[in-house]
């Protein structure tokens, strides 16, 4: 494999790890940060909750919808081309979010150049890891610290929003985020690309069209599911269609010899496949809790964002322990054994966290469940990105990387969208709306877990070989 390491990664490029899991971290911590900033967002820029729900929803759509092209593009362009490019957009994107006079602007910076940072410089950090380490055991390592900053920026994303809008400004939340962009700029000067761009790589642009358009369609039709279910009806459906125009164009490019925006081979692994699927409930579960939770003690129970975000350290801290524990995981279970614990924890958590709804409980009663729920997803968010990235050879990393994140995006945006729909369209009557969120999470957890038990029980990587998949 080109630009591997084959003895055991060297020390430079284990320090190359330290940017790459930093920028998962931010780009996590941006989706479910602005959670405990709804009131003060809200009243600063006289916008509504519904207002604040739409910016959030956006961003992680945004970022969904152009995941597959970005990394894509990382062929063409090359993986620490596009790195740097989407991180010098998501700087521009928190500055303009922090200055930002109106909710329009703020849509702009955080929904729209946030996104497409994300969806540019997310995909080469999967790419580039998968490259970099080869073997199982320092590969899981290496995935283990990326998704566990993934994971601990998306949980702790509360926590550190909370702190920062309380003790000086929400909008130095998005300060905050530029100077870790800056950060990570510094650290990656000497990063090496393992592979040379492909010049004849062509983009496929009725592709990224038709799959974008098709992702908006469905979640603007969730999103209205309050206020008028026939829109509803009406854009969800005309979003399938859309979507199976995408298959049916990439299916009819791949016939006439040219280059498709994805491969059609990607959804003929069953392994990968469910490994998908597993990724996007894990981040619906973790995104979607974030912001019920979240707006059900603010909006109903009139917390404000620091005393939010440290009821969230519960599930920071479940996340961040299984992340460290993951080589350990690793060694000694396989990865389907590890998903399936990772759901069934994350399920028991969900149930306590739905049965907080009989009454009117402490609000530090809500940690076991938050505790149990990141636990859950920290232990299952390495072996399930481990097993699809290593489910394809190196000439297929750009295009699975690209669907694997915009699969895991799309569930973040599917949990806040649909659960935070529930919550928001039933505000008014507290309590009740906080149960019906909370049973759609359930729902949703043990779907997760029956999925995750057709894993295969054993779990080989695919080499370097193109013919392997």
């Amino acid at each position: 494999m080109a630009g591997s390491v084959t003895a055991g990664p060297s020390a430079a490029v284990r320090r190359m790890l330290v940017p790459l899991a930093l920028a998962q971290f931010i780009c996590s911590f941006a989706g479910s940060n602005m959670n405990v900033m709804i009131n003060d967002i809200s009243k600063d820029l006289n916008t509504t909750v519904r207002g604040v729900q739409t910016c959030i929803t956006i961003f992680l759509l945004v970022m969904a919808a152009f995941m597959i092209p970005g990394g894509k593009l990382t062929v063409r362009w090359g993986r620490k081309r596009c790195f740097t490019l989407g991180l010098m957009i998501y700087a521009v994107g928190a500055v303009l979010s922090a200055v930002s006079p109106g909710l329009g602007v703020l849509i702009l910076g955080n929904s729209i150049l946030e996104g497409i940072g994300t969806a540019l410089l997310i995909p080469p950090v999967y790419i580039l890891t998968t490259l970099l380490f080869t073997d199982v055991t320092s590969r899981a390592r290496a995935f283990g610290l990326i998704s566990g900053m993934g994971g601990v920026g998306a949980a702790a994303g509360p926590l550190l929003g909370g702190l920062i809008t309380t003790a000086i400004s929400w909008r130095a939340a998005f300060v905050f985020q530029a100077l870790v962009i800056v950060v990570i700029l510094y650290l990656t000067r000497p990063l090496k690309d393992p592979l040379p761009p492909d010049p004849t790589s062509h983009p496929d642009p009725w592709g990224t069209v038709f799959s974008a358009s098709g992702l908006v369609l469905v979640v603007a039709g969730i999103q209205l599911a309050a206020t008028n279910l026939w829109w509803t009806l009406g854009l969800v459906s005309a979003g399938a269609v859309v979507l199976a125009l995408f298959f049916h164009h990439i299916r009819a490019r791949e016939r006439s010899g040219k280059e498709p925006l994805l491969s059609t081979q990607l959804f003929r692994n069953r392994t990968s496949n469910l490994g998908l699927v597993t990724q996007n409930v894990q981040w619906l579960l973790l995104l979607g809790s974030s912001f019920v939770v979240s707006a059900y003690l603010q909006v109903i129970r009139g917390y404000n964002a620091i005393q939010t975000g440290v009821i969230f350290t519960a599930a920071t801290l479940g996340v961040l322990i299984s992340s460290i524990a993951a080589e350990r995981f690793a060694k000694r279970r396989a990865q389907r054994t590890l998903v399936v614990a990772g759901f069934a924890i994350a399920v028991v958590g969900v149930g306590i966290l739905l049965l907080l709804v009989v009454w009117k409980p402490s609000p530090w009663a809500f940690a076991p469940g938050l505790f149990l729920l990141g636990f859950g997803c920290g232990t299952m968010l390495t072996p399930s990105v481990n097993i699809v990235q290593s489910s394809w050879p190196e000439r297929l990393q750009g295009e699975i990387s690209g669907l694997s994140r915009a699969v895991s995006n799309l569930g973040s945006t599917f949990g806040t969208a649909i659960a935070g729909t529930v919550l928001v369209a039933l505000v008014a009557e507290g309590k009740r709306a906080y149960g019906y969120a909370m049973i759609v999470l359930a729902v949703a957890a043990v779907a997760g877990l029956v999925a995750s038990l057709f894993l295969p029980r054993h779990f080989e990587a695919v080499g370097a070989d193109p013919k392997a998949a």
